[in-house]
C-alpha cells in the first residue's frame, strides 16, 4: 500500500473501547453500548441484553472470504434505499465503519447529542452514495441491522448491502448468529473471530 494512503489506527475488538468511541462522538451514554456475545447457542444468546439494535462481527480475512466477496461483487442486487450504507476508504478502519453502519440504520431508534460529530455526519451523508474503497488488513469487522424486516450485511469492503433475507429487531441477534455460524464453517482453520451486539439501554 502506498504510503501516502490515508490510515486509520484500527478500533479494538472490545465493548470498552467500543462504547468510550461510540460515547466520545455524540451516542448518548444512556442510550446504547456494545457487549460481548460469548458464543452463538441459544443458551449464550440468551444472557445478551435485549433489545439488540445491531451485531457486529470480527472475522479472518481469508482466500475463501476474499473469493466469496468477489463472487458477490459480480451480482450487483437492488437493495432498500433506506439501508445506509457507506464504501470503506481508509485502512483499518473497518471498526469504525461497522460502528457508523450500526448507528446510521438506528438514528430513529437512539438519540444523539446534538452539535455531535455523530449527529452532523449522519444529517451531512444521510443522502450521499457508497463511496469507492480498498483496504489492506488481516481480519474485518461487519455490521448485522435489520431494515424493514430484513436482516443486512453491511461490509465496507463490499458495494452494496448483502440482504439475508426476513427478520425483526427481535430476532436480529439469532438470525445474524446462523449467518455468522455459516461464515465460521467456511473457515474451520481460522479461531480469529469475535461477536459483539449493540443494545438499547433501558431508561
Amino acid at each position: 500500500m502506498a504510503s501516502s494512503a490515508k490510515r486509520w489506527l484500527p478500533l479494538e475488538a472490545n465493548p470498552e473501547v467500543m462504547n468510550q468511541f461510540l460515547w466520545g462522538l455524540g451516542l448518548g451514554e444512556n442510550e446504547a453500548e456494545c457487549c460481548d456475545v460469548y458464543g452463538l447457542d441459544e443458551e449464550l444468546l440468551q444472557m445478551v441484553p435485549n433489545p439488540v439494535l445491531a451485531v457486529l462481527f470480527l472475522y479472518p480475512i481469508t482466500t475463501q472470504s476474499e473469493e466469496e466477496r468477489l463472487q458477490q461483487e459480480n451480482e450487483k442486487k437492488e437493495y432498500n434505499s433506506r439501508v445506509y450504507f457507506m464504501k470503506q476508504t481508509v485502512g483499518n478502519a473497518c471498526g469504525t465503519i461497522g460502528l457508523l453502519h450500526a448507528l446510521g440504520n438506528l438514528t430513529s431508534e437512539v438519540k444523539l447529542v446534538e452539535g455531535s460529530f455523530f449527529n452532523n455526519f449522519f444529517k451531512s451523508t444521510a443522502s450521499m452514495d457508497p463511496l469507492q474503497a480498498s483496504d489492506n488488513a488481516d481480519a474485518h469487522f461487519i455490521c448485522f441491522v435489520c431494515v424493514d424486516d430484513e436482516l443486512y450485511e453491511l461490509d465496507g469492503r463490499k458495494s452494496w448491502p448483502i440482504s439475508h433475507g426476513p427478520s425483526s429487531p427481535s430476532t436480529l441477534l439469532r438470525d445474524a448468529a446462523k449467518v455468522i455460524q455459516s461464515m465460521i464453517q467456511k473457515n474451520p482453520e481460522s479461531l480469529n473471530f469475535n461477536v459483539m451486539a449493540l443494545y438499547k439501554k433501558s431508561g
